[in-house]
């Protein structure tokens, strides 16, 4: 097949992009016929009326999407202006159309109201498990708030319902909470629980937990929690931060010292609770809700901390299968 001008363009290209490689990158890491295998059930098969656009196309639409913080309209205009991501999603413009924004809404949604978001993460998931990157020795439980528009400016003249507020510090904040259990080894995160973000970080943990760790480790904010009723029958060590008051007025005594390196050592353990919290908010700039309600953000929560798994293991996944530069 003859190569159209901006395959010969882009093929004469000096320099790789930093999204370039972000793709290149995702395109290795991702599990493709796994996450296609699992999807199928669910996607129309073409039997009545015009041929659905293919599964894998609008899979990988849906991934630029996520990974680049993009509206659905977003999405559909950045097919026009990338050639790499035309590229990723295997879209030659010149031969075919592209999928639009009310394609890609209706793929979303199928996926939302099938809970194929959380399929995606737990595929994923299974994915590494069978590397061995999910040792479940021990958990890391934490939190982090992602605001939500606090604008009255629409239909019903209200915010969010299931939308909360929550002071932090000294400063208050309007959105939900991503509530994160994260394998203590290679911090690729297990569960995800979207909630309100004025609920308490320390109702959750039981949630968090997929029942076969033997040490939780946690922030100060998770003080007590070995106290709470659903928790009692839990036979894990729990590492619970000391209060930042607390550990300020540690005596300058051989106990004091002591006691001020175990949070030290505790401390080093709960550090890889942050990275997936990074490359979401960071990485993939995802800091506020994009939808009205729980369930909807929610559900891509599932879908940005899966992928954020497989940057997360990339190393490892490196090592072991060799297929991208370090």
């Amino acid at each position: 097949m003859q190569s159209t001008f901006s395959e010969l363009e882009y093929s004469a290209k000096k320099k790789l992009t930093r999204r370039d490689r972000f793709l290149a990158e995702i395109e290795a890491l991702t599990p493709w016929s796994e996450l296609l295998e699992a999807l199928k059930p669910c996607y129309p098969k073409g039997e009545r009326g015009r041929p659905p656009i293919g599964l894998e196309r609008m899979l990988r639409l849906y991934v630029v999407q996520q990974c680049f913080s993009l509206s659905d309209e977003g999405a559909e205009d950045a097919l026009y202006d990338s050639q790499a991501i035309r590229r990723f999603v295997g879209i030659d413009l010149a031969r075919e159309a592209a999928p639009d924004a009310t394609t890609l809404l209706k793929f979303r949604r199928r996926l939302e109201k099938n809970n194929l978001t959380k399929t995606i993460f737990e595929t994923i998931n299974g994915h590494l498990a069978n590397k061995g990157l999910l040792l479940k020795e021990g958990t890391i439980v934490d939190a982090t708030i992602i605001a939500a528009p606090p604008s009255v400016k629409n239909k019903k003249k209200e915010r969010d319902p299931d939308m909360h507020q929550a002071k932090k510090g000294n400063q208050w904040h309007f959105g939900m909470k991503a509530h994160i259990g994260v394998d203590a080894e290679t911090g690729v995160v297990h569960t995800v629980v979207g909630t309100a973000a004025n609920v308490n970080d320390v109702t959750q943990t039981h949630a968090l937990l997929h029942g076969e760790e033997k040490a939780v480790h946690a922030d100060a904010g998770y003080i007590g929690v070995e106290k709470r009723e659903e928790n009692l029958d839990t036979s894990v060590t729990w590492h619970v931060a000391m209060k930042p008051g607390k550990r300020k007025i540690l005596p300058d005594s051989p106990l004091g010292k002591l006691l001020n390196e175990i949070e030290k050592a505790k401390a080093s353990i709960r550090a890889k609770v942050e990275h997936p919290f990074h490359v979401v908010k960071n990485l993939f700039k995802h800091r506020k809700a994009r939808y009205r309600g729980l369930e909807k953000n929610t559900a891509q929560l599932y879908s940005l901390f899966g992928f954020a798994n497989l940057l997360i293991a990339k190393k490892r996944l490196t090592a072991l299968d060799g297929q991208i530069a370090s």
